[in-house]
């Protein structure tokens, strides 16, 4: 049991609990304390004294027997003490469920969860530690939830942890000033440890918000909001508390265009019962629609007073929704009214000059050096294929492997290259590489460069997989560009970080940020910072120009101060030094999170395995006197044989 202000705090806040006894004995469970009367009366005495004192407060819903201590005739006894002295609660104990009134288990996987939910059952079922929350985790939290909320005798579970268990350490670095971290198992000689496995919050141990929060938000949010008639407007809402009107909220509604906000409004509260459901109609004109732009339809549910836990105004549910509307095509560049190029073959450059712009590609490494706007060098080094990230905890399951085959060492060979006119306006490159590692396994990479007068340089990406590779971390590209580009415009998921199996709560939008902030501060540092879903970005210099990359489909991106090699070695945050260069990833995709940590690994869906991929992009420049930077981007390029 916990601090007594705790339980008062929970009773006056809402918050229920499941009050466990602090029985515990891990390490040595299958012996202690069992079924010896050596043991019972101290553990009849811990649930006495929580039942004692914890009885009267109307928070606490469930008796817990205890946690990690084995089986045997002292848990009878415990659990005949707690239902003689209040039959009023039910009681829960995992390693013995027999004599529990709920069934549970710890970190089963979304498929066997499924299992439990569909068979027969004369008792709830509860995972009383699931969603292992280490690091950079919370993946798959969505598909947890959809099997609880279409299962009865599914209840929920319990994420374990609530806050990183991390300590302030001063240290003093390499120049000799003072700094302070957070530290974990090891860091003050303590042996033996369990290093940062106690590192497994969804808050860092300051109580700060990760991104992991967000998720667990959205995805524990009661009001359910779904489409009917998007082109109508028409949604169904579901009142999922039990308790709770939803006429004690305000309804706002939003409609946007590539994350601009055409229209808004709010529409009357409405009375509907818990577990009740209802249509509802979103009283938005239709927009002129331009070409290749997307329109998007947010419904958002706030508290109409200030409760004791949040003012008036905070935003308690969402849903985002494509309006499919039948919009023209994206309009094309005009090849005709580009400028025209030149280009010239020395011994170690091809160069491809025209008008405020200019491509250098190395001879002897296929990939380039340079790209210059204006005379202003973005690059410091030129995009390249990638497949490694530092790995997050719950890549514990597959890391050794990435290792083994040496997807954090990749080299590359020129395979081929070859230099084409297209016209006077578009010149292309095709370049063969061969990327190993350790042993046969790598990766063919050919790229098809298209560079048009107007500065766009087109890259058509076939990657092909060889030898055997496991289950890859991310497949992509990285470039390093110059450390002047600290301005993030992008349109995609965000604004938090999110991943291929953590994105329910990331609504598509706009997104404004610095290259700085885009780091997520996890106590061991490792892979972060991922946005799904990116249509396109702009890495842009104090007067806002730049490089803007547009996805043929969606890409991730990641833009930090940092390489995936750095966060690799470093272990705690004091240990990596920003660097003034700005590494942005361009990846066709990322591996899930998964829960691995301490649970099951990537579901299946979400796992990037080692096959073929094609996927294209290009690189433009960017300056405000373009225009609006979502018009600009709608652009694509000609495709030219």
């Amino acid at each position: 049991p916990n601090h007594p202000r705790w339980y008062e705090l929970c009773d006056e806040y809402g918050i229920y609990l499941i009050d466990e006894a602090n029985v515990e004995s891990h390490g040595v469970r299958n012996a202690v304390p069992d079924s010896d009367p050596r043991w019972l009366k101290a553990c009849l005495d811990r649930m006495a004294g929580m039942v004692e004192r914890d009885k009267n407060h109307p928070s606490v819903i469930i008796w817990s027997l205890g946690n990690e201590a084995g089986r045997g005739t002292v848990f009878e006894e415990m659990a005949a003490y707690a239902r003689k002295v209040d039959p009023t609660r039910p009681i829960h104990y995992e390693q013995q469920n027999e004599v529990a009134d709920i069934d549970s288990r710890m970190y089963p996987h979304v498929d066997q969860l499924v299992e439990i939910g569909r068979s027969k059952r004369d008792k709830p079922f509860l995972m009383c530690e699931y969603a292992h929350a280490m690091g950079n985790a919370i993946g798959n939290l969505k598909e947890y939830w959809e099997a609880i909320e279409a299962y009865e005798p599914l209840i929920g579970g319990c994420i374990w942890d609530w806050v990183d268990q991390g300590l302030r350490k001063r240290v003093k670095t390499e120049e000799g000033k003072e700094v302070w971290f957070w530290a974990y198992g090891g860091d003050f000689g303590d042996q033996p440890n369990d290093g940062n496995f106690c590192i497994n919050g969804i808050l860092t141990p300051d109580r700060e918000i990760t991104p992991k929060l967000w998720e667990v938000k959205k995805v524990y949010q009661y009001i359910k909001i779904e489409p009917v008639d998007l082109l109508k407007g028409v949604v169904r809402v579901k009142n999922g508390y039990s308790f709770t009107n939803l006429n004690e909220f305000e309804i706002r509604w939003s409609l946007s265009e590539d994350g601009k906000v055409l229209a808004e409004g709010r529409i009357d509260p409405i009375d509907l019962a818990p577990g009740e459901s209802v249509e509802l109609t979103v009283p938005f004109e239709r927009p002129e629609l331009k070409p290749g732009a997307e329109y998007w339809l947010r419904v958002s549910f706030h508290l109409r007073e200030d409760k004791p836990w949040a003012p008036k105004g905070h935003e308690v549910a969402w849903e985002q929704f494509k309006i499919p509307f039948d919009v023209p095509p994206k309009p094309v560049m005009k090849i005709d009214e580009m400028p025209d190029l030149s280009l010239s073959e020395g011994d170690d450059l091809i160069i491809i000059e025209g008008e405020g712009f200019s491509v250098e590609l190395d001879k002897a490494t296929g990939l380039i050096v340079s790209l210059a706007y204006n005379g202003k060098e973005i690059f410091v080094s030129g995009p390249k294929l990638n497949a490694f990230r530092a790995p997050t905890d719950n890549d514990v399951w597959i890391r050794d492997k990435w290792y083994e085959v040496g997807l954090n060492s990749l080299e590359a060979e020129l395979r081929g290259i070859e230099v084409r006119r297209l016209s006077p306006k578009a010149v292309r490159i095709v370049t063969e590489l061969i990327y190993r590692g350790k042993g046969d396994a790598g990766f063919e990479h050919i790229c098809r460069y298209t560079v048009y007068g107007n500065g766009c340089v087109h890259l058509d990406n076939r990657i092909k997989p060889f030898g055997e590779l496991p289950v890859l971390p991310k497949l992509g590209l990285i470039a390093v560009l110059r450390g002047d580009y600290e301005n993030l415009i992008y349109y995609g998921r965000g604004p938090h970080e999110n991943y291929i199996d953590r994105k329910a709560s990331a609504d598509v939008g706009l997104y404004r940020s610095t290259v700085t902030d885009q780091y997520v501060r996890y106590v061991r540092p490792q892979e972060n910072g991922n946005k799904e879903d990116v249509r396109w970005a702009a890495l842009l210099d104090g007067s806002e120009e730049g490089l803007l990359v547009v996805a043929d489909e969606l890409m991730c991106i990641t833009a930090l101060h940092f390489s995936p090699e750095d966060l690799d070695r470093a272990q705690h945050i004091h240990e990596l030094r920003p660097r003034e260069e700005v590494f942005l990833c361009l990846d066709y995709r990322q591996c899930g999170l998964g829960n691995a940590s301490c649970g099951p690994p990537v579901l299946e869906k979400y796992r990037l395995y080692p096959e073929p991929v094609e996927f294209g992009l290009s690189l433009r420049p960017y300056s405000p006197r373009m225009g609006d930077i979502r018009e600009v981007a709608r652009l694509r390029p000609p495709r030219l044989s």
